[in-house]
């Protein structure tokens, strides 16, 4: 068990980001990575020419590395958006127009996982009113995911972060998952784990795997303090990766940590190279 038994895949917004973005893929395989995620790469537009799109295909297919997480647009991320599906008028239409363009990307690339952050709280708007345009745009994500046969993530963020995030709590996400799941009828909306982030507003995250890992579809790591790889802070992960693996999970697990002041490649002498490749 442990860190050698996991399906692991690397954050290419997070990690490499010395490198220009369609250099990325190299730079994971050149250090022993298959799979990689991203958080929608286009912060300035929803709709990225097809030149774009086919240029980042190539260099995932170049590099031999399987995508298996997207973002759809999410505002300025990194920045301080923290999604858009919520944010009525501009940003809510953008999250619209983004939808299929994500989708069809996923599809050409056989990513089966898009990840839709919920977006901020807005001055002067009813809460109830934006979870309600929430819902309703959620509800096309998962009918766009599942046309290709991917499940829609949701994501709980942490509150010292994100002060006008939401869902800054498992319990939160969930509520939101079965939502989606009981409008739809597809069931394909899943919780997206981010121990980092549960560990920063104070959760029982042993106790979160428990109780949610069976609506879990993706899990993401950082150490905390600092949010740095494995090791640099006083998270258990190998302990709380082996209770979700024998919680019946089986997906992947990203690596979505800051190097700090050294290249990303130099981030992984936590994890032997040979447990690397996705398996």
């Amino acid at each position: 068990m442990g860190y050698t038994d996991q399906r692991f895949n690397v954050n290419l917004s997070i990690l490499f980001t010395e490198l220009p973005l369609l250099e990325r893929p190299a730079a994971a395989a050149a250090a022993g990575f298959t799979a990689v995620e991203l958080w929608w790469p286009w912060i300035e537009t929803p709709t990225p020419d097809q030149s774009e799109l086919d240029a980042l295909k190539k260099a995932l297919e170049d590099a031999g590395t399987q995508l298996v997480g997207l973002n759809f647009y999410a505002g300025q991320l990194p920045g301080p958006d923290r999604g858009a599906l919520s944010v009525p008028g501009e940003e809510s239409d953008r999250f619209r127009a983004n939808i299929d363009v994500a989708a069809d990307f996923a599809a050409s690339v056989g990513c089966k996982a898009l990840n839709a952050l919920y977006g901020n709280r807005v001055d002067g708007v009813d809460p109830a009113a934006q979870d309600e345009l929430a819902l309703e745009n959620l509800v096309v994500a998962a009918r766009a995911a599942d046309r290709i046969g991917a499940i829609l993530l949701i994501e709980a963020l942490n509150k010292p972060e994100s002060p006008r995030y939401p869902l800054v709590s498992a319990p939160a996400a969930i509520e939101v998952v079965d939502k989606v799941n009981a409008a739809t009828g597809l069931g394909n909306a899943k919780f997206l784990l981010d121990i980092y982030h549960l560990s920063m507003n104070g959760e029982d995250v042993s106790q979160v795997i428990e109780a949610y890992a069976a609506k879990t579809g993706h899990v993401q790591i950082a150490d905390n303090p600092g949010r740095g790889a494995p090791g640099t802070g006083s998270l258990p992960l190998e302990e709380l990766l082996d209770q979700l693996k024998k919680a019946g999970y089986g997906g992947w697990v990203g690596l979505e940590y800051k190097a700090g002041d050294r290249p990303s490649a130099e981030s992984f002498d936590w994890l032997p190279a040979e447990a690397r490749a996705a398996r």
